[in-house]
């Protein structure tokens, strides 16, 4: 009889450190856990956090218009790779096509790279550490894919800036690109006739991808037989005009989107005619407690848009966590969002020149879970300029965000529980410069607006990377500033955790496969 012998603990670190998830457990025996302070298997050791070995990410076509100007940058933070792994790469190359659906029927024309493989790189990072990048000031600009491996994996992100300064869509639409997923939910969204509204799908697979786009009103479900089924060909992109769906115009919509086969990249354009434009990016995983970091002090317009896809309705407390501490806003103490449907509330200039966070948590009874994001505005009148704010998760071991630029950043940190110590690394700039690391501390119930570090001797851009080194849990978003002729231009970009790390379970076991 021969014996071949496979490792429990090998398979389950390789699976992962590709995909950010693994779970084993002995035969006919209970799962071995990942999480702290969950049960686990008898014999199984402490789950070990590793790097992952492999990140992949998408960014959607930028913008029709032929005054946009796009800046892409890319970057892995230093300091997180295994020792033991290859140098590796991280690239960004054009989809093979990127097909227009305007008035819900699809143009067959490609953005010049209908080719039958990948295209040149338009991004190729070579180092962590240091990011790079590249412009495309052209309407006819892709949607992108990539992948990065070896010591370029862990926390791999990428940037994308368009600046379009008159004309539909004018504005600073800013988006941290994507991994793709096979749901995603964008309360925020519009159908309305003064919105014009386009969910970008981006195929990363070299098969074609088949998803549903669901839109959800004040009054639930709308009607629609057109967002079924959308095809998104093998390693393309497909642009959905809303309006397109349904033939209610809706104010508040909630957009729903899943996979019936296949993965996807999917992220919100959103274009106001009287108030800019941004990318609307997803909401975190929907959950009872909901944290949008970085309300600018001057919002001249703060406008929440919940949505509970459960079964049951969700009363919420709002707070606002602000410089010195959290407030209930005057009127809006809580929130009632019924099970499926789209609840929206205007809190006006509730930061009162003050910086600031909103905070969800459960009022009363049962807690139910809420995906939720903000529309503010800034400016008033034709100078009114809009950007987005989605719910999203903590920073937890760390999170970055690229394209930075001398006095035009600001970082909000929110610690909506207890007070929290973090360290903020400036990266190396994209042309020169050094890393520059600042701690600061987050109080309590309290949201810290700064300007962040720049790199010593800046030329170019640079990366923000946040790490909590004590305390309670932190959140985080970095708003770019932009303006352009009296408008103040402006993103928004939430950190969530960049996923660099996995913990994979250290067990003993082996699977035996025997050979008589």
């Amino acid at each position: 009889m021969n014996r071949t012998t496979l490792s429990l603990i090998a398979a389950a670190t390789a699976l992962a450190a590709v995909t950010g998830f693994a779970a084993v457990s002995a035969p006919d025996g209970p799962a071995d856990t990942a999480a702290a302070g969950t049960g686990r298997a008898a014999g199984a050791k402490t789950p070990a956090r590793m790097p992952v070995e492999r990140s992949s990410l998408l960014c959607p076509a930028p913008s029709t218009s032929d005054l946009a100007e796009t800046t892409y940058t890319s970057v892995t933070p230093a300091g997180r790779g295994d020792a033991d792994a290859e140098e590796g790469s991280a690239e960004l190359v054009p989809t093979n096509a990127t097909l227009a659906t305007r008035d819900g029927a699809e143009d067959e024309k490609e953005k010049d790279t209908g080719k039958a493989g990948p295209g040149k790189p338009v991004l190729s990072l070579k180092e962590p550490g240091k990011p790079v990048t590249a412009e495309a000031n052209t309407a006819e600009a892709p949607a992108l894919v990539g992948s990065a491996d070896g010591l370029l994996a862990p926390g791999w992100t990428a940037q994308q800036t368009t600046k379009i300064t008159a004309g539909d869509g004018r504005g600073v639409l800013g988006v941290s690109c994507t991994a793709p997923d096979t749901s995603f939910w964008f309360p925020g969204a519009s159908t309305a006739d003064t919105r014009h509204d386009y969910v970008h799908l981006t195929n990363p697979d070299d098969t074609a991808a088949v998803a549903d786009v669901g839109l959800y009103g004040r009054d639930g479900a709308l009607e629609s037989d057109a967002g079924e089924g959308i095809t998104v060909p093998a390693r393309s992109s497909v642009p959905v005009l809303l309006s397109t769906l349904s033939a209610d115009s809706v104010e508040n919509v909630t957009v729903h989107v899943t996979t019936r086969t296949g993965r996807v990249g999917a992220v919100v354009q959103a274009v106001d005619e009287e108030a800019g434009s941004d990318w609307l990016a997803a909401s975190a995983d929907a959950s009872d407690t909901v944290v949008l970091p970085g309300i600018p002090a001057d919002a001249t317009s703060v406008h929440l848009v919940v949505f509970a896809p459960g079964e049951d309705d969700a009363d919420l407390k709002v707070r606002l966590a602000g410089r010195s501490g959290s407030i209930t806003p005057a009127g809006h103490e809580t929130l009632h969002v019924k099970a499926g449907m789209t609840t929206a509330v205007d809190l006006k200039d509730v930061t009162k020149g003050e910086e600031g966070s909103l905070l969800l948590s459960p009022a009363q009874g049962d807690p139910a879970p809420v995906v939720a994001a903000l529309r503010v505005v800034r400016g008033k009148g034709a100078a009114r300029e809009t950007a987005y704010i989605p719910a999203t998760g903590q920073v937890g071991e760390r999170a970055t965000v690229a394209d930075n630029r001398a006095g035009g950043s600001v970082l909000s940190l929110t610690a909506p529980g207890a007070t929290a110590e973090v360290e903020v690394t400036a990266s190396a700039g994209s042309e020169g410069g050094e890393p520059v690391v600042k701690k600061y501390t987050v109080e309590a119930g309290t949201t810290l607006a700064v300007e962040p570090p720049v790199p010593s001797g800046l030329k170019g851009s640079y990366a923000l990377t946040v790490e909590p080194r004590s305390g309670g849990p932190v959140h985080a978003s970095r708003a770019l500033e932009l303006p352009e002729d009296g408008i103040p231009m402006f993103t928004v970009q939430t950190m969530p955790d960049d996923r660099g790390t996995v913990l994979v379970p250290e067990a003993e076991q082996d699977l035996s496969v025997l050979d008589d």
